[in-house]
């Protein structure tokens, strides 16, 4: 039996990251060679050196909505509210906290703009909601709404677009792809002269992803389902790399599950979109997805349970080890891993 304690590891909470650096591309870099098993520690920037013409390096192209608001009953007690998925224009699947006061029929005001009422809720206690609005939804929530960062970050946020990556298009997130967030503009422009080519894919990223493993059996775990798209222009360049034996590079877990969900037993893909609750951890054959970059991630979640299906469970928690010993910086607006 695979078990979520398996997955643990000690991390001093100094090493958690409160604010992002500055720029995007001087955070630091580990480099673990998969065929070798030697890491190397650089600057992300440096990231070049690892890239060679003919790969594609695959991003998440979601952005984030500032997905999180204050309501209040009727009675003028204030809850939190958190957009997690749209369902159709007016309905959404929400967090509320505290969810007492967000009982099936209740209507809570946000703004003079904007209120809700309460449908329903889902099996693990989200809520289904309605929302009145009076003309663009996106609209008033960028009035009044907030950005949603992690639980972890303390520190006040104050550029709102560094949680947002510099390729970031479609709304729909409640969180960031984070490994994407240490590419600049120019750095990406230093990479197409390369020779390397960007394929973007879309995941909305939802709170399910970070959210801990409750099941110490990791078969009984259940992932919160997310949209994908992977159009057509994504899938041939991807499909032109797998036919051709170059490289497909997955910038974080989000580009990792979606290629997975999409690629059939040889890796290649076809233009789609709908939900996936695709939970990918050892033992698992990757079928598209030849290397990674990433962030360090939580003990036992998801995310490393991921990497660790691509470096092996041991090694992960070797290569985390050894980040905290040389005092990385951890999760959101951490440093990145290059995985080869």
């Amino acid at each position: 039996m695979l078990k979520k304690s398996d997955y643990y590891y000690d991390l001093p909470e100094e090493l958690i990251a409160q604010t992002p650096v500055e720029p995007r591309d001087s955070s630091r870099l580990l480099v673990y060679d998969r065929s070798t098993g030697k890491t190397e520690h650089r600057i992300f920037h440096e990231i070049k050196e690892y890239l060679r013409p003919g790969d594609v390096l695959v991003v998440n192209n979601t952005k984030v909505l500032p997905a999180r608001m204050f309501a209040y009953t009727e009675n003028g007690g204030k809850v939190e509210v958190l957009l997690l998925k749209r369902l159709d224009y007016e309905r959404w699947e929400v967090l509320v906290r505290p969810g007492k006061k967000a009982r099936e029929g209740m209507v809570l005001r946000i703004s003079d703009e904007l209120s809700l009422t309460v449908e329903g809720r889902t099996e693990t206690g989200e809520r289904i909601v309605r929302f009145r609005f009076a003309g663009t939804f996106e609209e008033i929530l960028a009035r009044v709404g907030t950005m949603p960062l992690p639980p972890y970050i303390h520190e006040k946020l104050e550029n709102q677009s560094r949680y947002q990556t510099v390729y970031s298009k479609v709304d729909g997130s409640a969180a960031a792809p984070t490994a994407g967030l240490h590419f600049t503009e120019s750095l990406l422009a230093e990479i197409r002269a390369m020779g390397v080519t960007i394929a973007e894919v879309l995941l909305h990223v939802g709170l399910g992803t970070f959210r801990p493993v409750k099941e110490e059996d990791l078969a009984h775990h259940v992932m919160h389902s997310e949209y994908y798209c992977v159009d057509a222009k994504a899938t041939e360049i991807v499909n032109a790399a797998k036919r051709e034996g170059r490289r497909v590079i997955a910038v974080g877990t989000t580009s990792v599950r979606t290629l997975e969900t999409v690629a059939d037993e040889h890796g290649f893909l076809r233009p789609c979109c709908g939900d996936t609750s695709i939970f990918i951890y050892p033992p698992y054959h990757f079928r598209c997805v030849d290397a990674l970059i990433t962030n360090f991630h939580l003990p036992e979640s998801t995310l490393i349970m991921l990497v660790s299906a691509l470096v092996g469970r041991e090694n992960c928690l070797s290569i985390y080890r050894e980040a905290v010993e040389k005092r990385y910086r951890f999760f959101s607006f951490g440093d990145a891993m290059l995985i080869l």
